[in-house]
C-alpha cells in the first residue's frame, strides 16, 4: 500500500493531466435533477423484490415499485476494487488496467474523468459517504481507503462500534475478517454501527441541500453485507438457523467444469465443504446484514421524501458485484458464475417512465455513467464504454444492449437473455462453459461438451470475442499507465 501511495503522490504528470480534464466547470441549472447513488458492499440478489423467499428487504422492495428493477444486471469484474473502478469511470477493467484490489485509479488512468467528477464539472456538489472506491474491510473503515479525492467536493468516513467490536467477531480463521467468513450478532443499536452513522450523515447532507437548493451528486456506500457480517442481534433473530436452506452440490459436479472454473471454486480452502451448522450460521448472518443495510437505506429514502427532494432526485441502488452463499459449494465472490456476476439494480426518479416495471434485457455497471449523464442532460466524455439505459427506463420492454460481459482471472463470460457462455484462456483453450438459464438457472449443467450445442457455442464465441475486443480498446483521450516489474510503462 505504501508503495502504491508513493507512486500515486509522486505522479506529477498524472496531476497535470487531471487538471487538464477538469478545467472547464459549468453551473448546473436548477431544473437539472440531483443524483442519490446508493450502493451496498458484496450484496447479491437475495432480496424480496428479486424473488427471494426469506430475505426481508422492504425498503429496497418499495424503491423497486417506484422505478425500474433490472432483472439481468451484471458487474464487469466480481471483486470490489476492479468493479468499483470500472463503474466509476465507465470503462472496462481491461481499460482501467485494474484487475485487483488496493489500487488508486489514477495510478493507471491518471486523467480519467470519473462519474462524480463529471457532475462536479457541471456545477453539482459531489459528496461521498462511506465506501465507493475500494477499501480493505474492516481494516480501512473510518479512513479514505483507496478513494479518488478528485471525484468529490466533500467526503465522510464513518466509523462505528463494529470496528471496536472486532475482538468479539467469530471467524473461520481467527483474527481474519475481510476475506473470510466471519460474523457477529452485535449488541447496541443500528445508529452505533458504521452504516447507521453513514445513514445519519447522508440524511444531514440531504437536509442541507434541501435548504440551500444546491444540485448534488451524493454517493452513499454501505459496508454491509461485506464480511464480517455484523448487525444488531434483532436482525439475526429474524432468520432462525433451522429455517435456513443450505445449497447442495451433487457428487462429481466439479469434474464437469473446466480446471480454471474449478480452481475459482476451491481457492478458499477453509470454506470448502462447510459443516451444516456453520453454513447455516453464515447464511443467517449474511441475511441479517442485508436486512440491517435495507433499514439504513430506508432511513435515507425517508429523508429524501421528507425534504421534498424525491421529486427531483434520481435514485440508483446497486451492489459492486454478486456473491455466493454456498452455491456451487462456494462462498463469497471471484467466480464467473451467475451468483458472483449478477447484481441488483434499481433506478427511480425523474426521467424513469416505466415505474414499477421490470427490465429483463441485459445491463452492465459501466452503463451507470452514460445513463445518469443522459437523465441529467449532461454530456459524458467520449472515453466511456457503457451504453445508456434510458430507452429501457422509458420502456422496460426495450433492450438497450444485447449481452453483458464479465471477466475474472483469464476467463471472460457473456450473459444473453437465455445463456451464459464462458471461455477460459485465449479463445477458450483452457475450457468452455455453456449454461441454459431457461432450464438451468442455477448453472449446474455445463452444456459445452454436448455436440448438439456446437453451433450455439460457435455463435456465442464470436459474440464474446467481439465484446472482449471492444472492452480492451484504449479509451479516447485517457492516458493508460501499465506497471511491469514495478516500472511505469505508458500506453
Amino acid at each position: 500500500m505504501i508503495r502504491s501511495l508513493g507512486r500515486f503522490i509522486t505522479c506529477a504528470s498524472c496531476l497535470a493531466l487531471f487538471f487538464l480534464c477538469t478545467s472547464q466547470i459549468t453551473p448546473a441549472a436548477e431544473t437539472k435533477p440531483n443524483v442519490l447513488f446508493l450502493i451496498c458492499d458484496d450484496l447479491n440478489c437475495d432480496l424480496g423484490c428479486y424473488g427471494h423467499p426469506q430475505v426481508k428487504s422492504p425498503n429496497i422492495d418499495q424503491l423497486a415499485k417506484q422505478g425500474v428493477r433490472f432483472q439481468n444486471a451484471y458487474c464487469q469484474f466480481p471483486l470490489c476494487g476492479p468493479s468499483r473502478a470500472s463503474f466509476m469511470t465507465g470503462l472496462y477493467p481491461d481499460q482501467t488496467l485494474i484487475h485487483r484490489n488496493a489500487i488508486y485509479i489514477r495510478e493507471h488512468v491518471p486523467n480519467v474523468q470519473t462519474m462524480s467528477q463529471m457532475f462536479r464539472n457541471h456545477g453539482y456538489f459531489a459528496t461521498r459517504v462511506g465506501k465507493i472506491y475500494h477499501y480493505n474491510v474492516p481494516k480501512h473503515i473510518g479512513t479514505s481507503g483507496h478513494d479518488d479525492p478528485y471525484s468529490w467536493n466533500q467526503t465522510f468516513n464513518p466509523r462505528g462500534r463494529d470496528v471496536d467490536d472486532e475482538d468479539k467477531i467469530f471467524s473461520l480463521t481467527p483474527g481474519s475478517f475481510g476475506g473470510t467468513l466471519s460474523w457477529l450478532a452485535a449488541e447496541g443499536t443500528d445508529a452505533e454501527q458504521t452504516d447507521g452513522i453513514a445513514a445519519k450523515i447522508a440524511i444531514q447532507q440531504l437536509k442541507k441541500h434541501a435548504a440551500q437548493k444546491t444540485p448534488f451528486f451524493m454517493a452513499v456506500g454501505l459496508f454491509r453485507p461485506h464480511t464480517p457480517y455484523v448487525a444488531p442481534k434483532n436482525y439475526f433473530e429474524m432468520y432462525p438457523t433451522e429455517k435456513i436452506n443450505v445449497p447442495q452440490v451433487p457428487k462429481g459436479y466439479l469434474d464437469t467444469i473446466p480446471p480454471p472454473a474449478r480452481k475459482s471454486l476451491l481457492r478458499k480452502k477453509n470454506q470448502v465443504n462447510l459443516p451444516d451448522k456453520l453454513a447455516r450460521q453464515a447464511i443467517q448472518a449474511y441475511y441479517a446484514s442485508i436486512t440491517f443495510a435495507d433499514a439504513q437505506i430506508g432511513h435515507i429514502l425517508a429523508a429524501l421524501k421528507e425534504t421534498g427532494l424525491d421529486e427531483n432526485t434520481i435514485v440508483v441502488f446497486t451492489s459492486d458485484h454478486g456473491y455466493h452463499m454456498g452455491e456451487h459449494g462456494y462462498w463469497q465472490k471471484t467466480t464467473l458464475f451467475e451468483n458472483a456476476a449478477h447484481v441488483p439494480l434499481i433506478i427511480a426518479g425523474p426521467g424513469v417512465l416505466a415505474k414499477g416495471q421490470t427490465a429483463v434485457s441485459p445491463a452492465e455497471m459501466v452503463d451507470f455513467y452514460p445513463t445518469l449523464a443522459e437523465l441529467c442532460g449532461l454530456k459524458a466524455p467520449a472515453s466511456i464504454s457503457g451504453v445508456s439505459q434510458v430507452p429501457t427506463l422509458k420502456d422496460a420492454t426495450t433492450s438497450s444492449r444485447k449481452t453483458a460481459l464479465t471477466q475474472y482471472a483469464n476467463g471472460y463470460s457473456i450473459r444473453t437473455p437465455s445463456y451464459r457462455y464462458t471461455e477460459w484462456g485465449e479463445a477458450g483453450k483452457e475450457g468452455v462453459e455453456l449454461y441454459d438459464h431457461n432450464t438451468d438457472p442455477a448453472e449446474m449443467k455445463n452444456l459445452a461438451n454436448d455436440p448438439e450445442t456446437k453451433q450455439l457455442r460457435d455463435e456465442l464465441s464470436q459474440i464474446l470475442q467481439a465484446r472482449i475486443q471492444h472492452a480492451s480498446q484504449k479509451p479516447k483521450g485517457v492516458k493508460q499507465i501499465k506497471f511491469e516489474n514495478r516500472r511505469r510503462v505508458p500506453r
